[in-house]
């Protein structure tokens, strides 16, 4: 399985300390032997270009257009992930979710499954109407917006079902917890 990660327009150090998280072996393991995290280098507003996503895809995947991907973007990069994405799918590529990260405004919609995770509540409710997703994320109390991704395992919240209308059973966990089950899901 391949990790597309799409940072935002922030500190490379933070995406180091997302990706540190994601192969922390304190969590679930997953099959070395599978997993492939492709980290797109593009800084400023190179986060929000599906064609450099598109190109950086290509290169490193060889074309391989049926290798199962998984999007993974925050802030500013769920809109190049979400547009790289939708276009990968278009050519023939094997998406098999997309996970934004803090995507405020982002209209999120697409023929794979999408999931959101949001820094408070209200991010999470006024985001639902460009896009609820499947299962969803938002902080409890609410974190900063960096903090969702330089230290997903500290962001306690809640996990979210918009095919549930509220009241709604919650489900307590942290940002990491989330995201590990996700990946176990699509694994």
């Amino acid at each position: 399985m391949n990790i597309i990660i799409c940072p935002g327009i922030h500190e490379t150090e933070l995406t180091k300390d997302f990706v540190k998280e994601l192969l922390n072996p304190s969590v679930e393991k997953f099959d070395d032997n599978l997993l492939n995290i492709l980290v797109f280098p593009g800084e400023d507003v190179l986060a929000l270009s599906a064609l450099h996503i598109l190109l950086f895809l290509r290169d490193r995947l060889s074309n391989k257009l049926e290798s199962p991907v998984i999007f993974i973007g925050f802030s500013a990069g769920v809109v190049g992930a979400i547009s790289a994405a939708t276009k990968w799918q278009l050519l023939g590529g094997n998406v098999k979710a997309l996970i934004a990260i803090d995507g405020w405004g982002v209209p999120l919609w697409g023929d794979f499954p999408i999931h959101r995770l949001s820094h408070d509540y209200f991010t999470h409710w006024s985001s639902a109407i460009l896009g609820s997703g499947e299962d969803n994320f938002y902080a409890d109390p609410a974190v900063d917006h960096l903090s969702m991704w330089r230290s997903p395992q500290k962001v306690q919240g809640y996990w979210a079902d918009p095919s549930i209308r509220f009241p709604q059973p919650q489900n307590s966990l942290n940002a990491a917890e989330f995201i590990h089950f996700l990946l176990k899901r699509y694994e």
